[in-house]
């Protein structure tokens, strides 16, 4: 016969223990457990979450270390960067899974480069938003948060800039200053406009005082701007043609990390590639192998000062494939 089981608070200790010893010990499953101690196989699991909280079960865990310090040491050697983390991906990843891996474990990292306080631009993108979804609440630092980058559509998406700052604003509390625009307006004289009204000179002044960024660096074809539509393929190959192989916050660059000559560059309402360059501390996020030309163009042309990549690109980084123009 089962016999009713008190409160988790009232669990003897030493049925506690029993349980602990028949499933960590013993490796029984839950099933079996439950017929020797005596209870229902829906309590065994609040008797292991009480022998856990007791002490009575400690779970040692051998250290990992998710990141690749002989590829950091190549990276940092090779484009004179001042900061990188690799961060290693299980093997057969997808581009999502690495996003996430990356994120998880490079947060923390990109939190310790942040400063405390001070003024910290932030762009949009897939990759960005790994990093501040897993900021943890005991990073917490006194932040002016600055959307760098204008809105990509109407349909504002977990990973735009927009939600972003909001995330961290409120986890870690501090100041947040929007750019109430789109990304893109429709030419020149449109943005100008934008840029002269008192509310967008005020957020501008402040990027301008940035001690930080945090950016996701990525090639044309893929890019967020492409998967939105913003972006069609003509407009891709148009820009191909201007000599552009990546983008950072909707401003396109070639292979030096010189904006393009294109006729977005009027067009956009973001962070500046010059401004970018004058931050102290510029932390580029990115993915994939796919992403490595991009990367590599945004080292050369000084747009970055540290680099969090997984290790399939940054091994195409240091590869010796991706060779100076």
């Amino acid at each position: 016969m089962v016999t009713a089981m008190p409160k988790r608070a009232d669990y003897p200790d030493d049925i506690l223990r029993m349980a602990a010893s028949l499933y960590y010990g013993d490796n029984l499953g839950q099933v079996e457990v439950a017929n020797l101690v005596r209870v229902s196989q829906t309590k065994i699991s609040r008797l292991l979450a009480a022998a856990r909280e007791r002490g009575i079960v400690r779970i040692s865990v051998e250290r990992y270390n998710p990141r690749h310090e002989a590829l950091e040491q190549q990276l940092r050697a090779k484009f004179r960067l001042p900061a990188a983390a690799v961060i290693k991906a299980a093997r057969h990843a997808d581009r999502d899974a690495a996003r996430q891996t990356v994120g998880h474990f490079g947060a923390p990292w990109i939190a310790s480069l942040l400063p405390n306080p001070g003024i910290v631009a932030l762009g949009g993108g897939r990759s960005v938003a790994e990093v501040v979804r897993r900021f943890r609440r005991s990073d917490a630092r006194r932040l002016t948060v600055v959307q760098a980058m204008g809105s990509i559509d109407s349909n504002i998406s977990p990973v735009d800039a927009l939600e972003l700052g909001r995330t961290l604003v409120n986890l870690w509390g501090g100041e947040f200053l929007t750019l109430s625009t789109p990304a893109f307006v429709p030419d020149r004289k449109t943005r100008d406009t934008f840029l002269a009204s008192g509310q967008i000179r005020s957020v501008w002044q402040r990027l301008r005082r940035a001690d930080a960024a945090v950016v996701g660096v990525g090639p044309l074809d893929q890019s967020v701007y492409s998967d939105r539509g913003v972006l069609t393929p003509a407009d891709v190959e148009q820009l191909r043609g201007a000599g552009a192989v990546g983008e950072i916050c909707g401003r396109f660059f070639d292979a030096h990390g010189a904006e393009c000559p294109s006729p977005w560059r009027n067009r956009a309402i973001s962070i500046e590639l010059d401004l970018l360059r004058r931050i102290p501390q510029v932390i580029g996020v990115a993915a994939g192998a796919d992403r490595a030309p991009a990367v590599a163009a945004a080292l050369r042309g000084g747009l970055l000062k540290a680099l969090l990549i997984d290790e399939d690109g940054a091994q195409a980084l240091v590869s010796g494939a991706i060779a100076p123009p």
